[in-house]
This record gives structure tokens, sequence and C-alpha cells, in this order.
């Protein structure tokens, strides 16, 4: 058999992610703030763009959907208490919080969103424009610079320290201080850096401590409370004894506290009235940063029929122009083929951000319009009824990829008349049904356990089991491993821990 060379043509069809493409779906994912920088970007490097102002009196131009309603609608937390209890998690949970993505977006999922529209610009940010600077300005709307923790911090050194060796040791420290105000360095790295010894460092330390508010620079918990204590002149030896046991403080072990302290309960509740007093922040009260306002995308409102009016937010949509008259000026005066060239790709690229724009508007309005078809019960009587939905649900619904819908949904917030909502926030697991009826939403279990053990009794504390037998008979079918998780995820303490609590509670007020 000979071996020879072949020329062959086939024809194929590939999906190619081409740059435009890849940067409309971004725009699906970007957050209004987000938004707004890269219009600034796009315009900076686009002649042919530029923002304009929709006249007060102008009429809506924005797309609006009525949903049908499925029913008839009818119109100081305690830092050591509350939900997160006296628990190990209650003590640090004001120290660290985190947030998880529960919707991981696919990244090898690519839909191409929308045609070619015939409208040039769509959406607006109002008072945006592409003019100069405003014609004046009110004195009352400028703001002072907040104060930071670390201005607030080098004023007192000034006046705490003389030696200059103190003072810029104390500035170091101040340079380790987290956001609650807890010093986070290492005494002997810092006493190398700066060729002295750690006694030195441990002694600047100590006069930080005495900085205000009482507690900064501690370098845990028990000894922000021990400064605080010792600012107030109450760290007895009883008082001490409290603070070195915080572990069993956050088990609530009572018993033992009262044997190691050396006090009766009547002096130990007393003690821990004292304790919640406290401040276990000290460097909260101070700007940690700028953040960004949340403004809700969508907007919904109960119509007069009974039902939900869906709307995009104005303020959050920008309105973008292309300058058709300056770019045929323009194209009529060059020869240049290279200034045609990167005129033309001017063009193209406005009247790309253009669509792009009016078909992630009208994306957001679909998808949002859809949850609130699904979440109509919820909008009318409460979390209790709110139902499980996830992204295939809406997808399919909606006729769109579960990507474009996860992208939709990231960091995009909804005003009902129950509040401001992360549209991730309807998206729940489903909990089956013990009588084979409806699922139930995991969020809706979740109030329903909080509610139970926010009313339940010192005499009658209801254990992980009592509640899975509760919320059977209701028609909830869950494991308790599953009611553990859901009390921990909210901060709940065990059975065991609120009966101590509830019972020594109930003997301080009898």
């Amino acid at each position: 058999m000979a071996l020879s060379a072949k020329l062959q043509l086939r024809q194929s069809q590939s999906l190619v992610m081409t740059p435009q493409l890849m940067q409309s779906i971004r725009l699906l994912q970007f957050t209004h703030t987000e938004l707004e920088r890269f219009i600034d970007d796009e315009i900076e490097r686009n002649p042919l763009l530029e923002r304009v102002e929709a006249p007060e009196d102008a009429p809506d131009q924005f797309p609006k959907i009525e949903t049908q309603s499925e029913s008839n609608p009818a119109a100081g937390e305690d830092w050591f208490e509350g939900e997160a209890g006296w628990s190990s998690e209650a003590i640090s949970e004001k120290l660290d919080t985190s947030l998880e993505n529960l919707f991981p977006d696919d990244p090898g999922a690519v839909e191409h969103i929308g045609p070619d529209l015939a409208m040039q610009w769509k959406s607006s940010s109002p008072g945006s424009s592409s003019g100069g600077a405003s014609e004046g300005f009110d004195m009352e709307d400028m703001a002072a610079a907040a104060v930071t923790l670390r201005d607030h911090v080098g004023e007192q050194i000034s006046f705490a320290f003389v030696d200059p060796a103190e003072r810029l040791v104390a500035a170091e420290l101040t340079d380790w201080l987290d956001e609650a105000g807890y010093f986070r360095g290492e005494a002997d790295e810092i006493a190398g850096r700066f060729g002295v010894d750690e006694v030195f460092v441990l002694r600047v330390l100590s006069g930080c401590q005495g900085f205000d508010p009482a507690g900064l620079f501690a370098r845990d918990l028990a000894e922000c409370l021990r400064i605080q204590l010792i600012r107030r002149d109450r760290l007895d030896p009883a008082m001490a004894a409290l603070i070195d046991n915080l572990d069993l403080l956050a088990k609530r072990d009572f018993q033992s506290l009262k044997r190691i302290c050396g006090v009766d309960e009547e002096d130990l509740l007393a003690m821990l009235a004292e304790i919640r007093a406290l401040d276990p922040r000290p460097g909260g009260a101070f700007s940690g940063g700028s953040a960004d306002t949340i403004v809700p995308d969508v907007e919904v409102r109960q119509a007069a029929d009974g039902s939900w009016a869906v709307e995009l937010n104005p303020d959050t949509l920008p309105r973008v122009l292309v300058d058709q008259v300056y770019f045929a000026q323009v194209t009529g005066r060059t020869k240049d083929a290279a200034e045609r060239n990167f005129l033309s790709e001017c063009l193209q690229n406005a009247n790309w951000l253009t669509r792009s724009l009016d078909q992630r508007a009208k994306t957001i309005l679909k998808v949002a319009s859809e949850i609130v078809r699904q979440q109509d019960a919820f909008l009318v009587h409460g979390v209790r009824h709110l139902r499980p939905l996830n992204l295939r649900n809406v997808a399919d619904a909606i006729g769109m990829h579960e990507s474009t819908v996860s992208r939709v949904t990231a960091n995009k917030y909804m005003l009902t008349t129950r509040g401001v909502f992360e549209l991730r926030y309807f998206f729940t697991a489903s909990i089956a049904s013990a009588e084979g009826g409806d699922a139930h939403s995991s969020e809706a279990v979740r109030d329903r356990i909080r509610q139970m053990i926010e009313e339940e009794q010192a005499a009658d504390v209801l254990s992980d089991d009592a509640i899975v037998d509760i919320l059977k008979k209701s028609g909830v079918e869950i494991a308790r491993r599953t009611v553990a998780k859901y009390r921990e995820g909210m901060n709940i303490a065990s059975s065991v821990q609120r009966r101590r609590e509830k019972r020594a509670m109930a003997g301080t007020a009898s």
C-alpha cells in the first residue's frame, strides 16, 4: 500500500470565543460599580462613546414586566448572647466572618446572548453626563473623611512616647492591628527588625495597651477583656479566674466556673453581666476602608390587580450614546487608511457595547421576573413560604443556559416589599416532604428551627432529635445531622448548653 500526501477540504462548525463574546459574558456578572468603571474606561478609549443624561420629565424608557400572582397577596444584638449564644463560635463571630459562593459559575459553558437590536442606546444612570464639571455644589454635600484606626492610634502615640525609638516601634505595632484592634504581629520578629531586644518591644506594646478605647493592642480575646476590666478597676481574683476559663463559659459549664472562681450562682451571673457589657472589638468603631453601597438592580412592587410589577432600577443602568454624527464628519475628512480603520473599529466596538448593555438589562429582567413568579408565596407570606429553587429550574423556564443564570444572579440585588435580597438568596436546597407533598426550602426549615429554639423554655429545651420529630409531624423529612448542621450554621448552641444558660437565667429572675 503506497503512502501519499493528499489535500482535503472539510467544512465544520465550532464555537469561537471572540474577545467581544467573552466581554459580553463578563458584562453579565459585573456589579453596578464594576459596570460603571468598565464603561468609563471604554468612553476614555473610544471617542464615539459618550454618556447622556435623561431629562427628568422623560417617560420611562426601561422595560417592565408584570408577573401574575399565584395567590391573592395581602398587603441590639448582644455580642455575647442572642442567636449566637455563648458558643465558641459566638466568641469569635465578631472577629472573623466569611461568605460562601453558593453557585459557582461553569467556566466551560458559553452562550450567545441576544440578537442585534436596532436601538443605539439603553439604560441609564441619572446624573451622569458627558459634560464637564457641574454648575455648582453644596458644602453640606461634602463629608469629612472618616477617622481610621491607624489615625486614631497615631495621635495617641505622639503624646504617649517621647523617645523616637519607642515611637518608631509603636508605629510598627500599629501596622499589625487588625480591624478589631487586636495585635497580630510577633514581638521577637519586630525586635529583630529594629535591632532592639524583645523586652523593649513588649514594654512599648504595654504602653500602647493603655490607649483608648480600652482593649486595643490585645493579643487575644481574654487579654482584650482583661485590659478593659483593669481600666474599670474590676479585675479581682474571681474575675481573673473567669477570664482565664472562657472555654468553660463558651460551654455554659456554670458549675465548674462557680467552683473555679469561688463564687455562688448570684455572683457568677453578676460577673457574666459585666463581661457582656465589654467590647470584644474595640477597633471596630473606626473606618476600615471604603465600602460600596448596595443598590438594588431590580425593583418589585405590588400592582393594583394583585400581580407583581418587576422593573429594572434606572440608577444601575448606564446610558451610553454612539455619536454617529461625529463619526460621519471625521470619516468624511480623513484620507488616511489607518485612521479610517481606527474609526471603523471604534464604531464597531461602540455598537457592540450598546447592544450588550441592552441585552444585559433584558436578561437580568427576564431572570428576575421568573424568580418573582416562582417565589410569589415568599413575597406574600414571608420566608416560611420560600420554595426550593435551583438554577436549572429558572434556566429551563426562560430558555437559557444555567451558566448564564448563574452569572446574572451573581452580586445582583432585588428590592421587594420584604426588603433587599441578593438574587441568589431565592435559590435554596430542597428538603423532602414526609407526606409525599411538595418539598420544603432549606431556608424556610432553618427559620422554623430558629423560631422553635427561641420559644423554648428552661424546663423544655429541645434536643436535635426532638426538633426532628416536630418537623416530621409537620411534614418535613429531615435527618438529625441536618438539623445539627443548620443549628451550628446559625451559631446556636447545643441543647445541653442552652439548658444550662436558661436555668441560670431563670435562677436570676427568681
